[in-house]
Formats: C-alpha cells, sequence, structure tokens
C-alpha cells in the first residue's frame, strides 16, 4: 500500500465525489484525492444526473430510508412529528 494514503482511506476505503463535466462523468477520493476514474454518457444531461445520483450520501436520508426494524425507532419518531 502506499505511503500517502490517509488511514481513513486505508481503514474505511475511498470516499468518492463524482462530478459531470460535459458527456464525462468523473470520480475522485474527497480525501486524499486519488483518481477513481471516468465514463463518457451520451449527453451532459445524462452524465449530471448519474453524477448526482452517485454522489448522494446514505447520511442525507437517516430515518427515511432506514432498516425496517433497527430503524423502528426513527420511523415511529418521524411518523409522530408530522403529525
Amino acid at each position: 500500500m502506499c505511503d500517502n494514503v490517509p488511514l481513513a482511506c486505508r481503514l474505511f476505503g475511498h470516499r468518492y465525489r463524482f462530478a459531470a463535466d460535459g458527456a464525462t462523468m468523473r470520480w475522485a477520493c474527497e480525501r486524499c484525492e486519488a483518481a477513481g476514474g471516468e465514463k463518457t454518457y451520451g449527453s451532459a444531461a445524462e452524465a449530471m444526473r448519474y453524477a448526482r445520483a452517485f454522489d448522494r450520501e446514505d447520511r442525507e436520508d437517516l430515518g427515511r430510508r432506514a432498516p425496517l426494524v433497527a430503524g423502528l425507532g426513527l420511523r415511529l419518531l418521524r411518523l409522530l412529528r408530522r403529525r
């Protein structure tokens, strides 16, 4: 393993962020800036759509998409807050 890779990337893996540049979607690690790759789509709109979809973090939807049993408390709390 390379010496310049941060400990977080070694333990948890790379944290890729996705961006579109025209019809090309590129991704790179947010922590160590290691290039992940790129893919070219048929249009810039399609590349942007995929980049936005892949760049989402699950933490943004905590409680809404929680597992059924483990997230039951969160689901009930959200349901009570809406009323």
